[in-house]
């Protein structure tokens, strides 16, 4: 089945950007520390906001407006761990406001980190979302999309509670505010150009996270979904990967939705 870094970030580099709904955060750290322990530099970041991180979550955390400033600070660590996180500015509520989407060549060029992760939406909590006409705010560098949905959204009601931009949410799935979100309105949400995945840079690979797979019911509901994308045969991912991710990342399955 394959690990996570593995799936995700097969190639030696590249910049990974998360969109979508709850669980980005706990995605990117969780995945940065799986990088470091396979010999990988790893920058974190956002073109949003983060909450701070954890010391757990990242040692290094480097403010500063200019990121040729945050580089020079990395570089000249000499307890330098492998992983740096880095925003432009403090935020109000204990947040981190981060940089703009081509401010992630100034990185990238660098050649300090193997890998960029980048959180490049914000869904307010709620395990789904769908982008306003401002967003998301993608690096046009990415190389790996992975957008993010809780299967704790499934069975209930469309609405502003569970569902953030609930409005536009349901136009892409057909279902009126009230109505429940289905398995099947979550893979026709999925299947929609202007959906999960508006603005994927060309040639980028795309990946779903259905996060929350807390029980089985989830697990084999995550499979459904995966199932009834593969039969639309829009190949709106690479693969679709059922899994948690809070104390750490746990993938149950990972299903192919490139069909032949």
């Amino acid at each position: 089945m394959g690990t996570i870094e593995n799936i995700f970030c097969s190639s030696p580099s590249g910049v990974l950007s998360f969109v979508g709904g709850g669980g980005k955060t706990s995605l990117m750290f969780h995945l940065a520390g799986l990088l470091v322990r396979s010999g990988r530099s790893v920058l974190t970041t956002t073109t949003t906001k983060i909450f701070v991180p954890t010391a757990e979550q990242s040692e290094t955390v480097l403010v500063d407006s200019d990121p040729r400033a945050v580089l020079k600070s990395a570089a000249s660590r000499h307890n330098y761990s492998g992983h740096v996180t880095a925003a432009a500015r403090h935020y109000e509520g204990g947040k981190l406001k981060g940089f703009a989407p081509e401010e992630m060549a100034v990185f990238k060029e660098s050649g300090l980190f193997d890998w960029i992760l980048v959180e490049a939406d914000g869904a307010a909590g709620r395990p789904l979302k769908a982008p306003a006409e401002h967003e998301p705010s993608i690096p046009s560098l990415t190389t790996v999309l992975v957008s993010v949905a809780g299967l704790d959204v499934l069975g209930r009601p469309l609405s502003d509670q569970f569902v953030f931009r609930s409005r536009l949410v349901g136009g892409l799935m057909g279902l009126a505010e009230g109505e429940t979100i289905t398995e099947s309105a979550l893979a026709v949400f999925y299947s929609q150009p202007s959906g999960p995945f508006k603005g994927a840079p060309s040639g980028c690979r795309r990946f779903i996270f259905l996060n929350k797979a807390d029980d089985s019911e989830r697990r084999t509901a995550g499979e459904r979904v995966a199932g009834q994308l593969r039969r639309t045969g829009t190949a709106a991912a690479e693969a679709l990967i059922v899994g948690q991710a809070r104390e750490h990342i746990c993938v149950h399955s990972v299903h192919s939705l490139v069909t032949t």
